[in-house]
């Protein structure tokens, strides 16, 4: 699987790269970003996937989370796929922020035209880790999966269908349970059809009851964010995961809104976390 390198540059004695591949998953070109950390040089690290939310690209978390010097100390490489497919383009797929582009929202389409190209859940969980694993130094044995908002859906949604590729979870503002708010029925019904049954399979509070994930998860959340109670509510989670094994650990951030100062303030804590369950020693 050929890429192509768009930039690299020198950062905190790693190097974080941007970077273009052909997706058969995604029906056209899928850029992607990579921070490998000075520990890379020597030996394969662990992987830490970030999820964005919506609008957001594969750039947007490693300019603006100041994620890479925590990563650097602690030997995590951090990956953040874009938000959707950009290259294969539909009508309308642009007529709305919240749905197309931008807004993948990290599951596998069935309904057309969206089906032909919107399989973000097996390009994330599937195909961009085979390109990590043949371009780069990434110990794929030790992965963990972090999102924000739309990607804190999915990355909950990708640690719940597939807990043996995952090590550690987390999630920044996530949407826990779409079929039940605004922004999850419009991309069910626009990309998975009228069939509300069929939603349950990318529904983080529905798989909560069957999953075999019986790690920690990490949920942080601002109590001054616009969308906390049409969008969010992270209580359903903590609900759903009452008497499994999922131990959710769900802290609120009192005057913290939905935005990029709110992972900038929190973001330390994640990989910390990643780290502990990786394996890793804490900086």
């Amino acid at each position: 699987m050929a890429i192509e390198t768009i930039s690299e540059h020198a950062c905190h004695g790693g190097v974080q790269g941007f970077y273009r591949h052909a997706s058969r998953e995604c029906g056209g070109a899928m850029r992607f970003s990579v921070f490998r950390p000075p520990q890379a040089a020597r030996a394969p690290v662990p992987v830490l996937w970030f999820l964005a939310g919506l609008t957001c690209t594969e750039e947007t978390f490693m300019v603006k989370a100041g994620a890479q010097r925590i990563a650097a100390r602690l030997g995590l490489m951090l990956v953040a796929p874009d938000t959707s497919p950009r290259e294969a383009r539909f009508p309308a797929d642009d007529a709305d922020w919240d749905f197309g582009l931008g807004a993948g929202f990290y599951l596998d389409a069935t309904e057309a035209p969206w089906n032909a190209a919107y399989r973000m859940h097996s390009y994330v969980t599937g195909e961009l880790p085979e390109a990590i694993a043949q371009h780069f130094p990434a110990d794929l044995s030790r992965q963990g999966i972090l999102g924000h908002s739309m990607g804190g859906h999915g990355a909950l949604v990708a640690a719940f269908r597939h807990p043996e590729r995952y090590r550690t979870l987390s999630a920044i503002a996530p949407i826990v349970a779409p079929r039940q708010v605004p922004w999850g029925r419009k991309a069910f019904a626009g990309y998975l059809g009228p069939d509300e049954a069929a939603w349950r399979d990318w529904d983080a509070c529905e798989l909560a009851k069957s999953t075999a994930w019986q790690g920690p998860v990490l949920v942080d959340q601002g109590e001054a964010d616009k969308f906390l109670d049409t969008q969010l509510q992270p209580e359903r989670l903590v609900a759903a995961c009452e008497g499994t094994g999922i131990r959710v650990q769900l802290r609120r951030h009192p005057g913290h809104d939905h935005s990029y100062w709110f992972i900038q303030t929190v973001i330390a804590d994640h990989l910390r976390h990643h780290a502990r369950g990786l394996g890793l020693a804490r900086d």
